[in-house]
């Protein structure tokens, strides 16, 4: 049973951009809460304030709150992406991605909310617009105790032409960035990151 609380009252933890840069994770466990419209709309003003190449603002967004068009999503996703993986990795699926072949297995990790960054594909900048516009959104979200993750493995299957007419993409718009969005189940430990690798700082 879906719980539809309200998270209107999540007020912002008061971070700075830097904090909230070092606490953003990538969420696998998600409550079954859905965040509202007032959120939601929170997270897309933030998303367009990103930086856009000739003020172009291409952006143009899907959100889907239905667990039953995630679940219909996820499993034309899996076997998709599967197969994609299969064609870079000779000796087959490799260890991080066996999980796919599971049933039950849900590419959405249980959140009830899918933020879709879309665009039509106009200049070369197109793309780099609507991947800032995703980090404005995850670090908003993250400010206000929410999590996300990018879902790259369904982006191949929501840009079929089966996929965009049932969501109402229409055809001149190709999907850019898949976010998920939730209330973290539990806390997601830190990964640790490789330093910077500086080719050159010439003064």
């Amino acid at each position: 049973m879906i719980s539809i609380r309200s998270t209107a009252g999540r007020k912002p933890l008061g971070r700075n951009v830097f904090e909230a840069i070092l606490a953003r994770r990538s969420v696998r466990a998600y409550t079954a809460e859905i965040p509202d419209s007032a959120m939601v709309s929170t997270l897309l003003e933030a998303a367009v304030r990103a930086p856009t190449a000739t003020q172009e603002e291409p952006w143009a967004f899907l959100v889907i709150q239905n667990r039953e068009t995630l679940r219909w999503l996820s499993d034309l996703a899996k076997p998709v992406f599967i197969k994609e993986v299969r064609s870079r990795h000779s000796q087959g699926v490799s260890h991080s991605f066996e999980h796919l072949d599971q049933s039950d297995f849900d590419i959405f990790h249980g959140a009830n909310t899918l933020i879709v960054i879309c665009a039509r594909m106009t200049s070369p900048f197109v793309s780099a617009d609507c991947w800032l516009a995703a980090e404005n959104l995850m670090l908003a979200a993250c400010d206000l105790g929410l999590g996300t993750c990018v879902i790259g493995s369904s982006i191949s299957v929501l840009n079929t032409q089966k996929v965009k007419r049932e969501l109402d993409i229409p055809d001149e718009y190709a999907v850019v960035a898949p976010v998920i969005v939730g209330i973290p189940d539990a806390e997601t430990a830190a990964t640790s990151r490789k330093a910077p690798l500086i080719l050159a700082w010439k003064q």
